[in-house]
């Protein structure tokens, strides 16, 4: 792709992961708005429940990181912290239909695997103990391979978790340590393998855009991450926010990867992956060619929710647990407070720390559809949707910010291909999906809102 078109829509845009993005979502104290959405829930789809549950502590802070993460207080406060999930668990799960059924368990952070495993078995327990589960229903956490010695990954299977996501970032261990992050405390070949005895699916993590990166030393990255063949890889932008996250700013002391830069770093990783026979789902993920989100993309029916990626099958309506967790339910989003003492405050005195909500009108739950049509799956066919929504078509792409004169200027630069019936994004307009999915949304019209860049 010309550099001209990519300075063009190398622009700050959502990365809808949900729609709104978190950032419209409506400070809020009131807890009955977010009781009521959660009995009506029930009632909506997708019927499954999928649970979130937030760790935010780290042995150590990563200079790029944009997550809600805090350095490990004293015990005794993640102890509380521990007590407080289990309390709101017991706040939530009365609220849910019992006869619903569970197929996702996520943990994230923070650093998940420094609470030991113990505990998270106990929370496994708590949530599981209620319910029923979907045939192979996904119980993943995401791991820092810094803190972890060989039998710390055995005790995460032993615990129920049949995926686990490595957060390796890069191989490179110069570009580790300009963004104050450990390497792999034992060779990553050896965890996997060990996780592999257990029975667990691998995901690794990677990020592109970071000091000292370049083309080729990413691409030595990428070539040394396929030859261990997890199953899924995932090939994150940098986004460099340090008006909002403060501890990035530490990170142009060493300086960043040009736009240009990045982009070929994506393209060289993508070859080889491509190369590698791994296939390629939404913006950044790589999976293998038996993988279920790849049979998903094959028949359009690959789907997302705040876990990442899904299928139809497994994916189910959020509910979150822990600072900052963030419930995404049929038409509403309710987000924990961030402060961890108000967390474990307001929890230990029965207290919902909900602080932010945000209700989905009818259009909003509209332009939700399209646009996450478009992300996961890189096509909007508008007669399948009106059958799937039961709206007519023209008041679907009223709902949105549907404009023939935007969409054929993205066709004039080759980002997607358009008629009256569907829309398709191209293969070189894959990195500006996001773009597109801006167009359509009547919130982007006019907003003050702070975003990263696609590239």
């Amino acid at each position: 792709m010309k550099q001209e078109i990519i300075d063009k829509y190398n622009v700050p845009v959502p990365r809808y992961t949900s729609y709104p993005p978190a950032n419209y979502f409506k400070d809020k104290t009131n807890q009955k708005d977010y009781i009521k959405a959660i009995w009506q829930s029930n009632s909506q789809k997708p019927e499954a429940i999928s649970f979130y549950i937030h760790i935010p502590f780290c042995l150590k802070l990563c200079h790029y990181c944009g997550c809600n993460s805090i350095a490990c207080p004293e015990p005794e406060i993640i102890d509380r912290y521990i007590a407080a999930l289990h309390k709101e668990m017991d706040i939530i799960i009365p609220l849910l239909n019992p006869k619903r059924k569970i197929s996702q368990i996520h943990y994230g952070g923070g650093t998940p695997n420094i609470i030991p495993a113990y505990e998270l078995e106990s929370l496994n327990r708590h949530l599981l103990a209620p319910f029923d589960t979907i045939d192979n229903p996904e119980i993943a956490i995401e791991c820092h391979p810094g803190w972890m010695e060989e039998n710390a990954w055995m005790k995460l299977t032993e615990a129920g978790f049949n995926r686990v996501s490595i957060g390796i970032q890069d191989f490179n261990n110069k570009v580790l340590k300009a963004v104050h992050r450990e390497a792999p405390l034992i060779p990553i070949e050896k965890a996997i393998a060990t996780l592999r005895s257990g029975g667990a699916r691998i995901n690794m993590d990677f990020l592109y855009g970071l000091p000292y990166q370049t083309e080729a030393s990413f691409a030595e990255t990428i070539e040394k991450a396929v030859s261990l063949q997890p199953d899924r890889i995932v090939t994150f932008s940098y986004a460099h926010l340090p008006q909002i996250f403060n501890r990035q700013k530490m990170l142009e002391k060493a300086g960043l990867p040009s736009a240009e830069e990045k982009n070929r770093m994506f393209e060289a990783a993508r070859k080889i992956f491509l190369e590698a026979d791994y296939k390629q789902i939404g913006m950044d993920h790589f999976v293998t060619g038996d993988d279920d989100l790849y049979r998903a993309l094959a028949k359009g029916q690959l789907h997302r929710n705040f876990q990442g990626y899904c299928t139809r099958q497994t994916t189910g309506q959020v509910y979150a647990f822990g600072v900052s967790g963030i419930s995404q339910l049929g038409t509403a989003y309710a987000q924990n407070t961030k402060d961890i003492m108000e967390y474990i405050e307001k929890v230990e005195a029965g207290i919902l720390p909900t602080v932010k909500y945000y209700q989905l009108n009818w259009e909003k739950q509209i332009t939700r559809e399209v646009i996450e049509a478009l992300m996961c799956n890189y096509h909007i066919k508008w007669e399948d949707l009106s059958e799937r929504l039961a709206f007519p078509i023209e008041e679907i792409k009223q709902a949105t910010a549907y404009d023939e004169a935007r969409l054929q200027e993205f066709a004039d630069d080759g980002i997607i291909e358009y008629d009256n019936d569907q829309i398709w994004v191209t293969p070189e307009g894959k990195p500006f999906v996001r773009n597109v999915a801006a167009s359509l949304d009547k919130l982007m019209l006019d907003t003050n809102k702070s975003f990263s860049k696609p590239i």
